[in-house]
């Protein structure tokens, strides 16, 4: 039997009765297990799109950057080094086995580390998670020993700091080493997986081939339609308390609260941030528009660089890279499964936040949810037709 797969653009949710002003809609959500973001925007781990400076900026708008790998670790650690120094969070991809990789950039201050895998449901790839925690559980104790000798020496004994069990990003200070660098899984799209990455993740990364440098499922012929995916996933990690991710096919901020309205707790955005002011490369100028560079990470130009290859390898055997990513390199075949183009200028950081903030906010007080949590249990989804689409877009305009 086949069954229905449902995207962003098949749907679109009812109204509701409600009382909820969108000026007093909270945004503010899980990131992972233990950690809080101040709103539901993080940015993919391109290098078209998350490097320190924009890092920085989408911290301080009160989001997470994910640093890429497509790069030597020594370069990973000491972008990761200037976003903590800029007192904010990031968190930084890795590969589906680098332990070493993952331990040196928790140690340098990444609060969080995301399994950078096109499909990461795979033999090896969850005893490699088991030791990276293992290892950031030690880390935490050792830093968290330190800060609490510290503070407690300043004082009085009854108000002493207890260990923290929850830590929210953007709000306040970044404070490194106050809870374990949290360990993400991606990307997934299924029940099953979710099941067997219920016990080792903090949180779920979902999507295989949604996004719009992304060519995995021309290539392959395989993938999940977002919102399904993200529906599967979230049926299982919801009784288990793991936030989900969701990664990949958002063009507009009406699709972040489709997204959030599924399940999600938030997003991951590439195109939409590649066209930042922070974003890394330069403004091109074509025929009067500016545009800026993007390309996916299973693009040949990206592949190129030899860091992320094993991201897209096809091989029974997957090994860590080494800094100068010959590991993946020998003996494998790579798969391009992107493209590389340019994306529209959209201004700064903050002012892209600004716009999807408010579409998100939007969306709350049309529903009645007044936070993120409230979201799937006001939702009432209808399927919609081809031309319900194209009602639901800016037409017969001369």
């Amino acid at each position: 039997m086949i069954r229905l797969g449902l995207t962003f653009d098949d749907v679109l949710l009812e109204p509701r009765k409600t009382a909820v002003n969108r000026r007093d809609a909270s945004v503010e959500t899980r990131l992972s297990k233990k950690a809080r973001l101040a709103i539901p925007l993080l940015s993919a781990a391109s290098d078209t799109v998350s490097d320190a400076r924009f890092a920085i900026a989408l911290g301080k708008c009160g989001g997470m950057a994910v640093l890429h790998r497509n790069c030597s670790l020594e370069e990973q650690v000491k972008m990761v080094k200037e976003v903590v120094k800029a007192g904010v969070a990031v968190g930084a991809g890795v590969g589906p086995k680098d332990v070493e990789r993952a331990v040196a950039l928790s140690e340098a201050g990444a609060s969080a580390i995301f399994i950078d895998c096109a499909h990461a449901h795979a033999p090896g790839i969850i005893s490699a998670m088991k030791e990276m925690k293992r290892r950031f559980k030690s880390l935490a104790s050792q830093t968290r020993h330190s800060l609490l000798q510290r503070e407690n020496k300043s004082l009085p004994p009854k108000t002493a700091s207890a260990r923290p069990t929850e830590q929210s990003f953007g709000r306040a200070p970044f404070m490194k080493g106050r809870i374990q660098t949290q360990l993400i899984v991606g990307n997934i799209v299924t029940k099953e997986a979710a099941r067997d990455f219920a016990s080792v993740a903090d949180a779920f990364k979902v999507g295989i081939g949604p996004g719009s440098i992304c060519t995995t499922r021309i290539v392959s012929g395989v993938g999940v339609p977002q919102l399904t995916a993200i529906m599967d996933v979230v049926s299982v990690a919801k009784a288990k308390k793991i936030p989900v991710i969701a990664d990949g096919g958002i063009r507009t901020s009406g699709d972040i609260v489709k997204a959030l309205a599924a399940g999600a707790s938030s997003v991951m955005l590439g195109s939409l941030f590649a066209g930042s002011e922070e974003a890394p490369g330069e403004v091109i100028t074509v025929e009067g528009k500016k545009y800026k560079s993007y390309r996916g990470m299973g693009s040949k130009e990206a592949l190129e660089k030899r860091h992320a290859v094993d991201r897209y390898t096809v091989t029974d055997n997957i090994q860590p890279t080494t800094n100068n990513g010959e590991g993946a390199q020998k003996g494998k075949m790579h798969v391009v499964e992107g493209v590389a183009g340019k994306v529209l200028y959209r201004g700064t950081v903050a002012d892209i936040v600004e716009q999807l903030v408010g579409g998100i906010k939007s969306g709350m007080g049309y529903i009645g949810a007044k936070t993120i949590e409230d979201m799937p249990k006001q939702a009432r989804f209808i399927q919609i037709t081809g031309a319900g689409l194209s009602e639901s877009h800016p037409h017969s305009l001369e």
